[in-house]
């Protein structure tokens, strides 16, 4: 049966789905081919914990407060997020708040080829898209994006599995990461890495969220956090 969902309680769903989502995902990082032929692609992985997400939140009937929306290839392309999270004014149905979020995988921190289900083919404008904005991390993409729309997005980036420890995921949040813009740093996985050295403490996924929608406007501080998923 379906639970109804209230603007007090929302949090603690989105954490309940947040955890199905990521121990699902968690489960195929720790596993172990015998035959070492099964080897989920980066693809596989990010779909893997979006559905779980999205089934468990639709169960909470979180939708209604919170809602997700995947990003198309082109947008993605574009914009750089996989997917966007935001908070729901319930009387226009606007968001109030959005978490723009982009995935890292280990293959991509240790320099190898992302790993793909297919070769994916682009169209002419997707190509083109592709082109203009060559000049620009996927992360830089994001950051732009969520800057675009103001201090109420924050740029979320997920790591399935970092260095030193591969089975766990663990996430960086931000509203200011466009401040480095302007110290000419070139922003990629290995910058965002950077934001680890020295945490001992991580919040949570609904500490996180908490955090973040009660945010006082009249504070216009930057807020930046580290979240361990799993």
């Amino acid at each position: 049966m379906l639970k109804k969902t209230s603007q007090t309680d929302f949090t603690q769903h989105f954490s309940d789905s947040v955890k199905h989502a990521s121990n699902r995902t968690r489960e195929y990082l720790l596993f172990k081919d015998p035959e070492n032929k099964f080897h989920p692609s980066d693809t596989v992985l990010n779909e893997i914990f979006l559905m779980t997400y999205i089934s468990r939140s639709v169960h909470h009937q979180l939708t209604e407060t919170f809602n997700c929306t995947m990003m198309t290839k082109k947008q993605e392309i574009l914009l750089g997020a996989d997917w966007v999270w935001a908070v729901i004014d319930k009387p226009s149905k606007n968001p109030k708040m959005q978490i723009a979020v982009q995935v890292f995988h280990l293959s991509e921190e240790e320099g190898e080829a992302p790993k793909r289900d297919h070769v994916e083919m682009l169209s002419e404008a997707m190509e083109m898209a592709k082109m203009e904005s060559a000049d620009k991390t996927k992360p830089e993409k994001m950051i732009e994006f969520c800057s675009s729309i103001g201090k109420d997005c924050y740029a979320l980036f997920l790591f399935f599995g970092r260095k030193n420890d591969p089975a766990n995921i663990y996430g960086v949040l931000s509203n200011n990461f466009q401040a480095a813009f302007g110290k000419g740093a070139k922003i990629d996985q290995a910058f965002i890495e950077n934001f680890f050295k020295g945490s001992k403490n991580f919040i949570t996924p609904a500490k996180m969220l908490q955090t973040i929608v009660n945010k006082e406007k009249q504070h216009e501080e930057p807020l930046t956090m580290v979240i361990k998923f799993t």
